[in-house]
């Protein structure tokens, strides 16, 4: 039985899962909002309809044949402001320690700075190795533990401890995937340079 090959992704914009991306996407300010006033029971309702058009994007790309450049852009960029999200609404309600916020917040100006060597050197953007996702998964769990915590008191005594450790978990992954990312850069970096070759300090005839 051969292995089936990943289909490429195309140019396309307006495709189904891009769609639910965009809604995706769309839901962040709102479940923002629902965690910083206090709406825990409906901050994880939008959460789970995240989680659910993550699901079946991924599959309809699949699916239809749908896979885009543009939504393997969105889906990593929606990860991240969910979480992102979710760290300064607990963070505001003191559901957080402050330092894990900073520690987390940190690692991703860190890959926008590598962004922005990579672009400087006509480099695209590295895959999301394995710790990323692992990591990911961390806080995608750690995180609404915290919230369950507080929609629930009568939860807390243990949803709270293990939600804050699954998401310490996760942002020591975070930043090992961040030092995985570093060396990819410092490489990139390297061959870039080297591709150039040494200057000549003589002016050719």
């Amino acid at each position: 039985m051969t292995k089936r090959e990943n289909p490429e992704a195309s140019d396309r914009i307006l495709t189904v899962p891009n769609i639910l991306s965009f809604l995706r996407l769309a839901l962040v300010p709102v479940f923002l909002i629902l965690l910083v006033e206090g709406e825990d029971i409906l901050a994880l309702v939008v959460l789970a309809i995240s989680g659910l058009t993550d699901f079946l994007d991924g599959y309809l790309a699949r699916r239809l044949n749908q896979v885009s450049k543009l939504g393997q852009l969105l889906d990593p960029a929606a990860d991240r402001l969910y979480i992102l999200a979710a760290l300064l609404g607990l963070g505001w309600r003191d559901l957080i320690p402050l330092w894990l916020v900073v520690v987390i917040i940190a690692r991703d100006v860190m890959l926008v700075v590598l962004a922005a060597v990579l672009a400087r050197i006509g480099h695209g953007a590295f895959p999301v190795n394995w710790v990323g996702k692992w990591a990911t998964a961390c806080l995608f769990v750690g995180l609404p533990l915290l919230m369950l915590a507080a929609a629930f008191p009568a939860t807390a005594a243990v949803t709270q401890p293990v939600g804050l450790v699954i998401s310490i978990v996760g942002a020591a992954l975070y930043w090992w995937a961040g030092g995985l990312y570093i060396v990819q850069t410092v490489r990139a970096t390297g061959k870039r340079t080297g591709q150039r070759g040494p200057r000549s300090d003589t002016l050719e005839p």
